[in-house]
């Protein structure tokens, strides 16, 4: 499976695993999964550390080196093609990283795994459900 973490699967896959489902954990350590990460989450976790509403044990960058290298994560980049699919990406909220988020699932044919109730029925997303 090739599998998009949003950001807060890839920021408790290291700060709070317990808030992951075993279903999740076996998936994320499964070696045949392709783990993908884009851009946005990298962004968002810079403004969440911004507004000191997380903190992390060590400098961000290193840990995002470390997180990216001990989970093999690959980049889903933000594509011209990602860009055109939010034309078509309409969500029930405003959240712009999510529509990032949902855009890059659907143009690189990935599965999101999230908690985000918000994203669990948008429309056309594959997702797989931290529940």
């Amino acid at each position: 499976m090739n599998l998009l973490l949003d950001t807060h699967i890839w920021l408790w896959s290291d700060a709070a695993p317990e808030k992951l489902t075993s279903e999740i954990n076996r998936e994320l350590a499964n070696s045949e999964n392709q783990l993908w990460l884009s851009p946005v989450s990298i962004w968002e976790i810079t403004v969440l550390l911004e507004k000191r509403r997380i903190t992390l044990k060590q400098d961000f960058r290193n840990w995002a080196d470390e997180s990216v290298r001990d989970l093999g994560l690959q980049e889903a980049a933000i594509t011209w093609e990602v860009a055109h699919e939010l034309r078509y990406t309409i969500l029930s909220h405003r959240d712009p990283a999510d529509r990032f988020l949902v855009a890059t699932a659907k143009v690189y044919d990935l599965t999101l795994v999230t908690s985000d109730e918000r994203l669990l029925n948008a429309p056309g997303l594959k997702v797989l459900p931290n529940r």
